[in-house]
């Protein structure tokens, strides 16, 4: 077995998806996984189409032509703005995207018309967050400039919070959302099919939402990979939270002083801390590094702290007892961690398969 190592259950992905359809269904609204953090991966995909799910979202057209070219079928969905670039790719490969720009929704108008084909749009609305998003006021002369444009099918509207700053999908949020969508309907005499509450940040509100509202779509992925809830790193009551983890291997372990000798400059990240002596301590090294992961997002098992890392080394030390050379240490991860692990080809990616049903083998 090789190492560093992602373990990827398959069978608690399958299960932790199947339980957010089973909740989330209750409250009318469907989910679209995001595969941007496997990277479109086919296996990853097929176990969550095998769950159930009747669509699938990621921000990369590169993953989406992984997942079109392994042979699954399913209705895909753009999650960040097209870049007028790749216009001509997202509608290959994508049925419906994300959007903000009328120039963007234009180009796709025109080239969704060349190829006699119809492409769905979804309006990115703003409400606070301060990424993407029309701002609410703009949101009716938005729809005058796009209503009418050929081979374009306007799907919805939604909107993104929590993820630049954190600002939390509440009650008032989702009230403005539905507001909007009502008032564009009456408006322009439509009916949007997908009224997008946001990502796994809003699963705390939908879970616990008792009033109607017209919020009928979430955008899921940590809360199916890592089972909780982003916006208060929280477990979510019935998802495994240990779907994926991070395994490692000791390469040195020794006892040494804490406290470094002889003059000090930057590291070689541009780094300079502080540095206090502490005495011998019990360290040791793992073969992990900043290129494998974003060290912030994983945590060690309890009695192993994480004291430093380069691009290649983890420096850890121990309470009680010295790690050994050839041990592994496996880590739980966060959502950046998860990220920068899956998208490193240094780290290796071991599946497990699930009861019921075959498979694919290309990875």
């Amino acid at each position: 077995m090789s190492y560093p190592r992602l373990d990827i259950n398959c069978t608690k992905i399958y299960l932790n998806t199947r339980t957010l359809i089973n909740k989330l269904y209750k409250k009318g609204i469907s989910i679209a996984p995001v595969t941007k953090v496997c990277l479109g991966n086919p296996i990853i995909t097929n176990v969550l189409v095998h769950a159930g799910v009747n669509m699938i979202a990621d921000s990369r057209i590169e993953n989406m032509d992984r997942i079109q070219s392994s042979g699954i079928k399913i209705p895909t969905i753009l999650i960040r703005s097209p870049m007028i670039s790749q216009v001509k790719s997202v509608i290959k490969y994508c049925d419906i995207s994300l959007n903000t720009e009328v120039s963007v929704i234009k180009k796709l108008s025109l080239e969704a018309s060349k190829l006699n084909v119809n492409h769905g749009v979804i309006v990115m609305v703003e409400l606070g967050d301060l990424r993407e998003g029309v701002m609410p006021h703009q949101l009716f002369d938005f729809f005058y400039k796009i209503i009418k444009l050929p081979n374009i099918l306007i799907k919805g509207i939604g909107m993104n919070l929590a993820c630049r700053y954190g600002v939390i999908p509440n009650k008032l949020k989702i009230s403005q959302l539905s507001n909007l969508a009502d008032s564009l309907e009456k408006k322009f005499n439509i009916k949007l099919d997908i009224i997008s509450g946001g990502n796994s940040a809003s699963l705390y509100w939908a879970l616990n939402n008792k009033n109607k509202t017209r919020i009928n779509h979430l955008r899921l992925g940590e809360s199916i990979f890592l089972g909780c809830d982003s916006l208060y790193q929280k477990p979510i009551k019935g998802l495994f939270t240990d779907a994926i983890t991070l395994t490692a291997e000791v390469i040195e372990s020794k006892i040494k002083p804490s406290l470094p000798w002889g003059d000090r400059g930057y590291n070689a990240f541009g780094e300079k801390d502080d540095i206090f002596d502490r005495g011998l301590v019990l360290q040791a090294i793992i073969a992990l590094g900043r290129q494998d992961v974003i060290v912030t997002g994983i945590k060690a098992p309890e009695g192993i702290n994480i004291m430093s890392s380069t691009s290649d080394h983890l420096v850890v030390e121990t309470n009680k007892y010295p790690l050994f050379v050839g041990q592994k240490v496996k880590f739980e991860l966060d959502y950046s961690g998860l990220l920068s692990s899956m998208s490193s080809s240094f780290v290796h990616k071991n599946f497990q398969n699930i009861k019921g049903f075959e498979l694919p083998k290309n990875q």
